[in-house]
């Protein structure tokens, strides 16, 4: 099978092609990435001579660059997206022009060329909030809560919207939250482990009590193949970890493991529009393909602190530039930054 997967250089992406290469000899991949911030070539350095493999960059808003790249695949794997949800609150425009437009285009050229399989990822993000001790399914109602969850949710509607009207053979991935490495260390994980390894204050939104479903992203994308491979046209997979726990407590974890002390937390004024609870239910996954998550989050913590600390390199290369020039405005200069998005004469909590 010949795969068509957008946003390939990114985290997920970039992990899936290795995956995909690690575990099958059966598939030949074209990766198609615009390199935008978060995207890096050198996530992929150890594969990027394999003859299986060929790397085009574009944007996926560019229907026709699309259609050239895309021709000749069976299937697509659609990763590229605008994912950071602080950057949809500063810059909407940005993620609805990516994930909603982008995700059109595909759409568009995959009905054209009769591709087989379109596997869209998306996220737990689109069930919004939910309550305590409480889990979504697949048949969950969609109830966003910022601009990326929003665009995301959009975008799920839209490739079913292609299944119902057009019988196109499109599948949705919903996970939960992903850590490993090759993360950009604007999300939560990789900038608490960043900042512990140079002893600088690690920023805790609010009360850092918000809870997350976290999931390596090995095991996310032995999910997503098995998706690719058996899924089901129409359907919706959740995959999710299993693992539900607070932000603050998986940064007092990781600063035990680094021998760090607590008085490097800082607790920095509140996202606004935060989910407090995001949890999947993926009974689904394994009734129907027969996967399980295999990395519990202890040990997954500690693998990926490993891969930072003998990585260190490779972060400093992506920790200048525009990167450093977000951490200085929404993270040091955080409450002025803020100050811009309130409503008038408001002030964040």
């Amino acid at each position: 099978m010949r795969i068509f997967v957008t946003g390939g250089a990114g985290f997920i992406g970039s992990n899936f092609i290795h995956h995909v290469f690690c575990n099958s000899s059966a598939h030949k991949i074209v990766n198609y990435d615009k390199l935008t911030y978060s995207g890096n070539l050198a996530n992929l350095s150890r594969i990027s001579k394999n003859p299986q493999y060929s790397f085009v960059r574009g944007d996926i808003c560019d229907l026709d660059a699309v259609e050239r790249a895309m021709r000749g695949c069976d299937a697509v794997v659609h990763f590229a997206a605008e994912s950071h949800v602080d950057r949809s609150i500063y810059e909407p425009a940005t993620a609805i022009e990516t994930n909603v437009k982008g995700t059109l285009v595909l759409l568009q050229v995959a009905r054209t060329l009769d591709i087989q399989r379109f596997v869209h990822i998306s996220t737990d993000e689109v069930y919004g909030d939910m309550l305590p001790g409480t889990f979504a399914d697949e048949q969950s109602p969609l109830r966003p809560s910022s601009p990326y969850s929003a665009s995301k949710a959009s975008a799920d509607l839209l490739v079913s919207s292609f299944v119902r009207t057009f019988g196109f053979p499109g599948i949705i991935t919903r996970s939960s939250n992903n850590y490993g490495p090759y993360q950009f260390p604007e999300k939560f994980l990789p900038l608490m482990i960043a900042n512990a390894i140079d002893g600088k204050a690690l920023p805790i939104y609010g009360d850092g009590k918000q809870q997350r479903d976290w999931l390596h992203v090995e095991d996310n994308c032995r999910g997503v193949l098995a998706v690719l491979e058996k899924g089901r046209t129409g359907e919706v997979y959740n995959i999710g970890g299993s693992d539900v726990e607070e932000n603050l407590t998986i940064a007092r974890s990781l600063l035990r493991i680094l021998g760090r002390p607590e008085s490097l937390l800082s607790y920095v004024t509140d996202r606004p529009g935060h989910d407090r609870r995001y949890a999947l239910r993926c009974e689904k996954m394994k009734n129907e393909l027969g996967w399980e998550p295999r990395i519990s989050l202890d040990e997954g913590l500690r693998q990926t602190i490993d891969w930072y600390q003998a990585n260190t390199s490779w972060l400093e290369a992506i920790r200048g530039g525009e990167y450093r020039s977000y951490y200085e405005k929404y993270y040091e200069n955080r409450d002025i930054a803020l100050q811009e998005i309130a409503p008038s004469g408001a002030k964040p909590a």
